[in-house]
C-alpha cells in the first residue's frame, strides 16, 4: 500500500478516484537527478533520534534523514554509472540574517547560527557529496527553481525528466515538484530518497505530489528506468569517465 494510505479518509479515497487524480505520468527520455538540501543541517552530523538531533541541529530530520541518505547513495551511484547530470542545492545565510527574508518570521530559533555561511551545517553530506563535474548552487527559498540557474542548465542539456530527491518533503521537495510540474517536466520522486521531520507532513505531501504533480515511486523503479537508458545519452555534454 502507498505510504500515505493510513492517513486518508474514505471520502478522500472516493473523491480523488472519482475525480481522476493520480494517473501515472511516467518518465521522459532525458533525466537529471536533483539532490535538494542534503546537508548536515537537515540530518545532523550523525544518525540520532530526531528529538536528540534537533537539540543541536534545529532543522534536523534525525535518523529518518540518514536512512534517506543511504538510499540516495544507491541512486547517485547508478546515476553516475549511467552518466546522467546531477544537480545539488544547498542553503546558507549571512550572519546578519538580511538575506533570510521571510524565514526570519517563522521560527523561534532563528538566531541559531548553524546555517550561517561557513558553518558545517551547510555542507553536503559526505556520503552523497558532489564530484567535480556535478553542478551545485545555493538557493534561498524552498524551490530549487526559484531564482536559481537550474532551468537554463536543464534547457541546455535538453533534460525532460526531474528525478527529485532530498528534503524536506513538505517544504523544498513539494515546492520543487510543483515548479518542475509548472515547467512541464516529468517529475519523479523516489519515495525512499525524500524525507521530512514530520511523519504526517511527509505522507500528506507525497500523496499530494503523486495525485497532481508527478509520480511517487519506489527506488527500484527508478533504478530500473536508469538501467534502460542508453549509455551515451549525454555524450558531448558531460565529461567522459576518467
Amino acid at each position: 500500500m502507498p505510504i500515505w494510505d493510513d492517513i486518508l479518509t474514505e471520502q478522500d479515497r472516493i473523491v480523488y478516484k472519482n475525480a481522476g487524480w493520480g494517473k501515472p505520468a511516467g518518465y521522459g527520455q532525458r533525466p537529471a537527478l536533483l539532490v535538494v538540501d542534503v546537508i548536515y543541517n537537515f540530518v545532523g552530523d550523525e544518525p540520532k533520534p530526531i528529538l536528540e538531533s534537533i537539540k543541536e541541529w534545529r532543522y534536523s530530520c534525525g535518523e529518518i534523514g540518514w536512512q534517506g541518505v543511504y538510499a540516495l547513495e544507491r541512486l547517485i551511484a547508478k546515476s553516475r554509472e549511467k552518466r546522467i547530470p546531477i544537480f545539488y542545492t544547498t542553503w546558507e545565510r549571512r550572519a546578519d540574517k538580511l538575506d533570510n527574508g521571510a524565514w526570519n518570521r517563522k521560527n523561534y530559533r532563528v538566531d541559531d547560527n548553524i546555517d550561517v555561511i561557513g558553518h558545517k551545517g551547510n555542507e553536503i553530506v559526505a556520503e552523497v557529496a558532489p564530484e567535480p563535474h556535478d553542478i551545485a548552487f545555493v538557493k534561498k527559498k524552498p524551490s530549487a527553481f526559484f531564482q536559481t540557474p537550474l532551468v537554463p542548465y536543464l534547457i541546455d542539456m535538453k533534460v525532460d525528466t526531474i528525478i527529485l530527491t532530498g528534503t524536506t518533503t513538505s517544504g523544498c521537495i513539494r515546492a520543487t515538484a510543483v515548479d518542475g510540474f509548472s515547467y512541464n517536466y516529468f517529475v519523479v520522486v523516489p519515495e525512499e530518497c525524500v524525507w521530512d521531520r514530520g511523519e504526517i507532513t511527509h505522507k500528506n505531501n507525497l500523496f499530494d505530489i503523486h495525485q497532481k504533480y508527478g509520480d511517487v515511486v519506489g527506488l527500484n523503479s527508478v533504478l530500473s528506468y536508469l538501467d534502460g537508458l542508453p549509455a551515451d545519452l549525454y555524450a558531448g555534454i558531460l565529461p567522459p569517465v576518467p
